[in-house]
């Protein structure tokens, strides 16, 4: 009886799907697009305090490729950070506009910055957190083979917020803020089978596109 119930709310799940909801908030100034000259670049650079704190790589990765096209060049981070090293490593990097336009002070950076062609900076901030935690799951080994049986489901919840700073007159440009929820489960019936929720993929997708909606190259 309880292994039919356990497949009749599997079916359920996997008839539902693991869908998540995503909601992209917007505040900008202006709603001209950010031109770039037909070799400028734009950077992802990802928080980072040194020690216990750090915004996911793969999600900064995830959003530079999605701005990323034949029209936009996106100046992968580390490649940033290794030119301009120390001054955007975790310790020195400015996490403020106003610390920002002080770094950009000193001649050695802004002149590195204009040799390098970097005009926008989206400077990205922000987590995936897991909790919720129901059900339960056991596994067992016998003479007649093995198996799992249970159902457990946690809740999963993107929040990512980005700034884009112009390099050129140190100003904020636009600031973007996703949140992604969802539900994942874990059926385990002989086998366990996990229905995982795309937070973080529909986070960086509706974030990059929106970033992308931004910018457009001058055409000579």
């Amino acid at each position: 009886m309880k292994r039919n119930l356990l497949r009749i709310i599997g079916a359920s799940v996997v008839l539902g799907g693991c869908a998540s909801t995503t909601t992209i908030d917007e505040f900008r100034p202006t709603t001209e697009r950010m031109d770039l000259d037909a070799d400028e670049k734009i950077v992802v650079l990802g928080r980072r305090d040194a020690g216990h704190y750090e915004t996911d790589r793969s999600f900064v990765s995830c959003i530079g490729d999605e701005i990323d096209s034949s029209t936009i060049t996106v100046m992968p981070e580390q490649e940033f950070i290794d030119a301009l090293y120390p001054w955007f490593e975790p310790r020195t990097a400015p996490k403020g506009l106003k610390r920002l336009q002080r770094l950009m002070e000193r001649p050695m950076i802004r002149d590195k910055v204009a040799a390098e062609r970097i005009r926008y900076l989206v400077w990205l901030d922000g987590e995936i957190e897991t909790d919720g935690h129901a059900g339960s799951m056991s596994c067992a080994i016998g003479p007649g083979g093995g198996g799992c049986f249970g159902f457990s489901s946690w809740d999963k919840t993107a929040f990512f917020e980005a700034i884009v700073w112009d390099l050129e007159d140190l100003t904020e440009k636009a600031r973007i803020r996703v949140d992604s929820e969802g539900t994942s489960y874990l059926i385990g019936v002989v086998a366990p089978i996990p229905l995982l929720t795309p937070v973080r993929s529909e986070a960086c997708e509706g974030m990059g596109e929106q970033l992308k909606s931004y910018f457009t190259r001058e055409v000579s």
